[in-house]
């Protein structure tokens, strides 16, 4: 149904979808190439995919369990735009999804302006922060924590 949902989804979406296991890849170079041609923005996926190189010279954003060199077949066909586990979250259709190297976040679409002003309001804080201050309130929050804990000195 990932094949599906490329062909379906609309330009700049992300597309998330669960695998059932890690046997097979459920997408390769082809089918990256054909989602990032067609606007999509990239894949997360609850799977593995193969052909990692290929994507990655495509510049093809694909966040997934792993690889492995076994294509996946085109046999299932279950409902599209409904909610998919993924790495233990279940992700609605209109949720935000954004991914970098070190994680996932899945924001509920109806969260997604709050969550946007209070993670503006972090980075400008910390902006606005130099070392120096932000090492004295790590050391006075590191030496707290210690205390409650029953450590001394």
């Amino acid at each position: 149904m990932l094949h599906a949902a490329i062909h379906r989804a609309p330009a700049g979406a992300v597309i998330v979808a669960e695998s059932g296991d890690v046997d097979y890849a459920l997408a390769g170079g082809n089918v990256c190439a054909t989602a990032q041609r067609r606007g999509i923005a990239g894949f997360v996926l609850d799977g593995v995919i193969r052909d990692l190189q290929e994507v990655r010279e495509a510049r093809f954003p694909v966040f997934a369990r792993g690889v492995i060199p076994i294509p996946g077949t085109k046999a299932a066909v279950t409902p599209l735009g409904e909610p998919a586990r993924c790495g233990g979250v279940t992700v609605h259709p209109g949720d935000i999804v954004v991914a970098d190297e070190e994680g996932v976040v899945v924001v509920p679409g109806a969260d997604a302006a709050q969550v946007l002003a209070d993670a503006r309001a972090k980075l400008a804080k910390e902006e606005a922060q130099t070392l120096d201050e932000w090492a004295e309130a790590h050391r006075a929050k590191v030496d707290a924590a210690l205390e409650a804990g029953g450590f001394r000195g």
